[in-house]
């Protein structure tokens, strides 16, 4: 299986549409040190919203595992209201539609349920706020379709037992998760080569990870294999913060909201980029701060944060997002 991590650095190599900016990368990785330095890098705050379980809840793995089936596409044109619910958007609102669904039928999480889940059923718990339905209904049926029936079929039902036999290994349970779950094999062809991305199955891993503090069923003894989670709004944020620049076609491309297909070349060195940038901050971390205890995942946790906190500016400032309609992300 080729990783994410070689994958990225090949596509950088070769990319024509994205370039990653050594200076705009220097001037992050100095703030991000700082964050290390104060302890704000760190898997605990994964629990920093109530929206998330927490490790003693017995329900945390399997909720994760639901969420991150559907954490995908959710995003709209910056000048339409889209999917919402209890006031949150995107990933959060996700969250908070699960959440009610457990309230509703603490069944929810079981595979039983939801592996024979109907398009009505999931739309209801996915209602939005506004008119907008969430993107790719009939999609996040069929995932949950597929991941329940892997389960009861190969794991008796029960997640844990999968990533038990991972044995600790963050690598190891990665390839099952997408050997075994179709949906989650985020893969492309660049160049004549097969390269991979596997946002949700990493984020899936950096999750359990995250709620588990690295402890328990979350502990990975090779967490630093996984990278960041390529998805749309961190490569935002690195154009935002000058570590990564777009060619005059691409971002006209961009502006204009242009829809790039999931495997496009365009797509696919956007994402490949902002892998490979993640593993020179974290290296670039590394060297300034030998004892850091740092990752990919705790980088693109403060990316994707930062994006929320400045998401005011980086729309004034028109930095777009790309735009994909994929379960991969």
């Amino acid at each position: 299986m080729i990783s994410p991590k070689v994958s990225a650095e090949y596509i950088s190599l070769h990319s024509t549409n994205v370039k990653i900016k050594t200076d705009g990368l220097r001037k992050l990785g100095d703030l991000l040190c700082d964050e290390v330095k104060s302890g704000k890098l760190s898997p605990s705050n994964f629990s920093q919203t109530e929206l998330h379980p927490t490790s003693n809840d017995p329900w945390a793995l399997d909720w994760i595992l639901v969420v991150d089936t559907l954490n995908y596409c959710f995003w709209h044109n910056e000048d339409e209201l889209g999917w919402r619910v209890d006031g949150y958007t995107g990933y959060f609102a996700l969250c908070a539609a699960i959440n009610k669904a457990i309230k509703n039928n603490p069944q929810f999480l079981d595979p039983k349920f939801y592996s024979t889940i109907t398009t009505d059923e999931l739309s209801k718990i996915l209602k939005s706020d506004t008119d907008i339905e969430i993107p790719l209904l009939s999609e996040r049926v069929k995932c949950l379709h597929e991941v329940g029936n892997v389960l009861l079929e190969k794991y008796s039902g029960s997640f844990e037992q999968m990533v038990k036999e991972a044995d600790q290994s963050a690598e190891k349970l990665l390839k099952s998760i997408v050997e075994n779950f179709k949906c989650f094999c985020d893969e492309a062809n660049y160049g004549g080569r097969t390269v991979t991305f596997y946002k949700r199955a990493q984020i899936l891993v950096g999750d359990i990870w995250a709620c588990f503090e690295n402890e328990g069923l979350g502990h990975f003894e090779d967490i630093d294999k996984i990278s960041m989670f390529a998805d749309y709004r961190v490569p935002q944020v690195l154009v935002y913060l000058d570590c990564l620049e777009y060619s005059d076609n691409l971002s006209k491309i961009l502006s204009e909201n242009i829809i790039l297909q999931n495997g496009d070349v365009e797509e696919v060195e956007i994402r490949g980029c902002t892998i490979h940038a993640v593993e020179l901050l974290k290296e670039y971390i590394l060297k300034k701060l030998p004892k850091a205890d740092v990752n990919s995942v705790l980088i693109d946790h403060f990316l994707w944060d930062f994006r929320r906190k400045h998401a005011e500016d980086i729309l004034k400032k028109k930095i777009p997002f790309h735009k994909t309609l994929s379960i991969y992300y």
